[in-house]
This record gives C-alpha cells, sequence and structure tokens, in this order.
C-alpha cells in the first residue's frame, strides 16, 4: 500500500485578525517535518558576519523567518522525491531582512540538493540587488571552515559549486536572455516589483521556470517589497493571485502565500499611520528593523509632502500606491480613488436620462481615449465609463508601459488592435450603441482629430450634428475644474478601472498666469487620453443638456395631458 499523503490548506482567511494579534500567518504545518528539522538546523548555523558579534542565524532569527524556511523545506517528500507545495510567495516591508533570508534559503537548498549537477538560480531585476542576494551567501560561505570545504566560490561569476554533487548556485542580474536555456531545479526571484516594470518579465519567469517541468523536487520562490508606485506586469499579476489564495477566493495547494500587509478596515480607518501599528508589516521589528528609525522617518515624510509619504507608506509598510501623486497633480486625482463604484457600459446607458460621449487621441503612439458620461435620472448624479484602444505599434514603441497595457487589457477596459482603423471601428459601434438609446446629447471630440473618427462615426449612422469639436488646451480649464469640483463634492463616479487610475496618476497640471491645462507634454510617457476624453465628455454635460425624447403617440397623449387607458 502507498503511503498516505498529508492533507494541507495554503489559504488563511483569518488573516487579518492573525496579522493584527502577531500570530503566524503560515496557513500549514511543515507537511513532512523531518526534512524540515534538516534545513532549520543548518540554516540556524548559519553566521551573519555584517551583524556586530557575528552571531548564528538561529541567535537572531524570529520564529515566523524558521517558519517560512520550514515550510519551503517540509515541502519536499523524500521517498518519492517530489516536492507538494512548488511556489512560495513572500511580500514583507523594507528591511526585514528579505535578502538575508533569500541567502539562507538558498545556500541550504543547495546543500540538501541531492541532484547531481544541478542548477539553482537567484534572478534578481538589478546588479545592486543581485549583490545583495550574493554577498551574504559568499560571507556565509567564509565565516565556516566546514562549509569552505564543501562549497567553492566564483565571485566574478557570483556563483557557488558544491563540490560533492557538482550543484551550482548562481545569483544573476536579470538581463534579457538571462534565463534562456537555464534548466533550475529551484528558482528564487527577488524584488517582483521591480520586474513587474519590465517589458519582457513574463517571458523571463516562464524561460526560467521552464525546467521545473523535468524537476519535481524543484520550486519557485517569489520574494518583494511593495512597489513604489501602482503594481503592474508580472508583480501585479502575481500579488492579487497570492491574496486570493490566502483568502480562499482560489484553491491552490501548490502555491503558498505569505503577505504581509494592513487589513483593510484598518487602512481605511488611518490605524496604519499609528507608530504603534507599524509592527503589523514589519514582523522583523526588534530585531533587524527599529522602531525609533521608522518613527523619525515617517515624521520627516509628513513634513515633505504626499509624494514623500507615500513612496515611505509603500516601502516601509506596504500599503499598495493607488495614484501616483506628484508636487504638480491634477487636483481631482485627490478625489478620484473615493468615487469609485463598479457599473458596466450597459447600467449607464439603462438608468442615464442623458448621456455625452468624448473622444482623444488616436496617434499611433498614443491611446485612442474614450468617455461615456451619463447623468443619473434619479439622482442627477453623473457617473463616467471609459475605454481605450493603441495600436501595437504603441506597445512596441513604448516597452515602459508595456506591462501596464498588458494589465489593463486583461482589466477590459483596454483593447489593443493589430491594424490601424480597427479602434476607430470599435469605437464607432460602442458610440452607435449609445446613440440608438435615444439618450445621446453629444460627441465632444478634439478639433485636431477629427478626421478618421468623422468617418467613422459618420459612418455607423450617426449624424453629423451631434458631434462637437470642444476647444483644448487653457480653453478646457473650466470643464477640468467642473470635473474637480464634482468629484470633490461626491456629484461624480467613475467604474473604477485601473486605466482610468493610471491616466489620472499621470496628470500634470501646467499654471501660466490665471491659466490652467492639463498638458500631454508634461505627462511624458505616461497616457492621458482617455482624462482629455473624459473633460471632453464633461464640456457637454456642463450645458446641462435635456433628453432628446423620441415623439411617439403616447408621449404626444402624455404631453397635452392625455392619460393611456
Amino acid at each position: 500500500m502507498t503511503a498516505m499523503l498529508p492533507e494541507w490548506t495554503t489559504s488563511c482567511p483569518d488573516w487579518e485578525e492573525r496579522i493584527v494579534a502577531k500570530k503566524s500567518l503560515m496557513p500549514c504545518e511543515p507537511l513532512f517535518p523531518e526534512v524540515a528539522d534538516v534545513a532549520e538546523r543548518i540554516f540556524k548555523e548559519l553566521i551573519l558576519v555584517d551583524v556586530m558579534g557575528s552571531p548564528k542565524m538561529g541567535e537572531v532569527t524570529l520564529d515566523w523567518v524558521i517558519e517560512f524556511v520550514r515550510a519551503i523545506f517540509g515541502a519536499y517528500n523524500p521517498k518519492t522525491k517530489r516536492r507538494l507545495i512548488r511556489e512560495f510567495f513572500l511580500l514583507i516591508s523594507k528591511k526585514n531582512t528579505k535578502s538575508t533570508i533569500a541567502a539562507g534559503i538558498m545556500l541550504v537548498a543547495l546543500l540538501l540538493n541531492d541532484r547531481l549537477s544541478a542548477e539553482l538560480i537567484i534572478l534578481a531585476p538589478t546588479k545592486e540587488v543581485a549583490d545583495n542576494s550574493f554577498n551574504p551567501i559568499r560571507d556565509f560561505i567564509k565565516a565556516d571552515e566546514e562549509l569552505s570545504a564543501m562549497l567553492n566560490i566564483s565571485e566574478h561569476t557570483k556563483t557557488v559549486t558544491h563540490l560533492g554533487t557538482g550543484a551550482n548556485l548562481k545569483v544573476i542580474a536579470a538581463e534579457s536572455n538571462a534565463t534562456a536555456g537555464k534548466k533550475a531545479s529551484i528558482i528564487l526571484f527577488d524584488e517582483i516589483w521591480l520586474f513587474g516594470k519590465r517589458a519582457n518579465a513574463e517571458s523571463m519567469f516562464r524561460e526560467a521556470k521552464g525546467g521545473l517541468a523535468s524537476r519535481p523536487e524543484g520550486c519557485v520562490i517569489y520574494l518583494s517589497t511593495m512597489s513604489d508606485e501602482q503594481p503592474c506586469g508580472v508583480f501585479k499579476q502575481l500579488l492579487d493571485y497570492a491574496r486570493d489564495v490566502r483568502d480562499g477566493i482560489k484553491e491552490d495547494k501548490q502555491f503558498l502565500p505569505l503577505v504581509y500587509e494592513f487589513p483593510k478596515q484598518m487602512l481605511e480607518d488611518g490605524e496604519h499611520l499609528k507608530p504603534e501599528n507599524f509592527y503589523v508589516t514589519n514582523p522583523n521589528l526588534g530585531a533587524s528593523v527599529d522602531i525609533d528609525y521608522l518613527i523619525s522617518e515617517f515624521n520627516k515624510v509628513k513634513e515633505a509632502g504626499e509624494e514623500s509619504l507615500r513612496d515611505f507608506l509603500a516601502k516601509h509598510l506596504n500599503v499598495e500606491i493607488g495614484l501616483n501623486l506628484r508636487a504638480n497633480r491634477w487636483a481631482g486625482a485627490e478625489y478620484w480613488l473615493q468615487q469609485a463604484k463598479v457599473f458596466t457600459l450597459e447600467k449607464i446607458i439603462d438608468q442615464s436620462d442623458v448621456l455625452t460621449l468624448g473622444i482623444d487621441g488616436g496617434g499611433l503612439d498614443d491611446l485612442l481615449g474614450f468617455a461615456v458620461l451619463g447623468r443619473h435620472a434619479k439622482s442627477r448624479k453623473w457617473w463616467l465609463w471609459n475605454h481605450a484602444w493603441c495600436n501595437k505599434t504603441a506597445v512596441e514603441r513604448r516597452k515602459e508601459n508595456a506591462p501596464k497595457y498588458a494589465d489593463y487589457e486583461r482589466e477590459g477596459s483596454l483593447t489593443i488592435v493589430d491594424r490601424v482603423g480597427d479602434d476607430i471601428n470599435e469605437l464607432a459601434l460602442i458610440a452607435k450603441q449609445v446613440f440608438d438609446s435615444n439618450k445621446l446629447d453629444k460627441i465632444g471630440l478634439d478639433p485636431l482629430g477629427l478626421g478618421g473618427l468623422l468617418d467613422g462615426l459618420l459612418g455607423v449612422g450617426i449624424p453629423e450634428e451631434k458631434m462637437i469639436a470642444v476647444q483644448q488646451g487653457f480653453k478646457l480649464m473650466s470643464y477640468i475644474h467642473t470635473t474637480e469640483r464634482r468629484l470633490a463634492g461626491g456629484d461624480m463616479y467613475h467604474a473604477g478601472q485601473g486605466l482610468m487610475t493610471w491616466c489620472v496618476g499621470n496628470a500634470r497640471a501646467v499654471v501660466k498666469g490665471n491659466g490652467m491645462m492639463i498638458s500631454k507634454q508634461e505627462s511624458g510617457v505616461g497616457k492621458i487620453d482617455p482624462l482629455i476624453a473624459t473633460f471632453n465628455a464633461v464640456a457637454l454635460m456642463s450645458m446641462n443638456p435635456e433628453q432628446d425624447e423620441k415623439v411617439t403617440l403616447s408621449s404626444h397623449l402624455e404631453k397635452h395631458g392625455i392619460r393611456k387607458l
């Protein structure tokens, strides 16, 4: 008879209660405790050269680190030589000894590996991050005579080779072809948030993990702090997935997430800003993290302004950045996130008494931005739905935006088209859907971009008198202010799309004399076309249009006071 496999879960639905109470976030015990015990003993014997007195890891390491180490190595079944949990994700605040943990785990993995000539990789996004991982490994070995006899260090290639098995551990600073041809048994990706900004990160990860298909004992370890801007790319994908597994929304027994972040209610109540709660995302507080240092830095950034404060909250308290608020930001950005609601285009059409549309952009290097602005039939409040299109050329030219474009395409707020003209054709069909509701007042367009757009809209049967040229630049100022006031006063909502959060964060205000404008040039590579489309729609809605009623026999009778039977 075959031995019974252990039962386990990788979800931790009560994580909010646990993290506040300083309890363990580990969802399960090591599946094979005897393997975990061996790994723990080796890990605790490693000597920390860069700590005063050069203590062993076991003398200064807190329980949460040991639990993580035991979970990784305790998932390996020594009889079948298979690892039952194959992916591990750790999100931790800065200065919580993440690089040292990475170094220790991978060195232990090299020592316990029994595959001849195996490859183990630490993949870092930059040379500096790679050095932060390799240097502790080198120091661990040099400080221990037994390890020095077993392992050979090559500093110029950042490689450690086990003289008995021929296996090697290599630290790689990621480049476009850094992972090509690798057949690694164990891979550790460090600082995932930086990989999230790379256009080729997804294919790089796939290439690096390719060897796991034929190495059942292998695993992948993802380590990261929070991003210093809105999460995107592979980081956003992994973070969202880790949260879903942790919360029990998705079941994946081969993926173990450990996410140190504040519960939503604590963020909403501002509890994360109290120094007595800094421990929530800093489990190493009192060891590698000094509370007095955190409080001192916190007091400094509060005086420095919103941008510095948000960076501190992201890096030291793992608070996810929703908007990229810069010093010259658009004033409406302050109120954007709080005005998000969930609704569809169909709902906004159905429940509005009048609708205006705005369009902007459309160059090969730009987004084609589209806005549907409705006035709710009962509350009279405005609500906004957006979409954007871009050509594949824009993705290729703006590689720094490619991870974000992929995110928004998955979200459904962006469409990437193959052929020039497909974007206008698709936009025109949505505009026709609004026109057919008999609630469309006007369509506001940039007068410099009427050409192909006008043809596309006319081609689906929308009459030319429905199209209005909206003056741009400083002449758009009053409508920008109207949008700000509506958001601040709670009289305008939007569909909570990540695309628009990004665009709003990109918007830069340019002030000259008494005039103000939102400048595309000031926004740099960050796109704002859907936001300008929104201002075009606001310009038309500000005229307080009335519903264009379709005259029918019943409406004619009601207008003259004759009730229907």
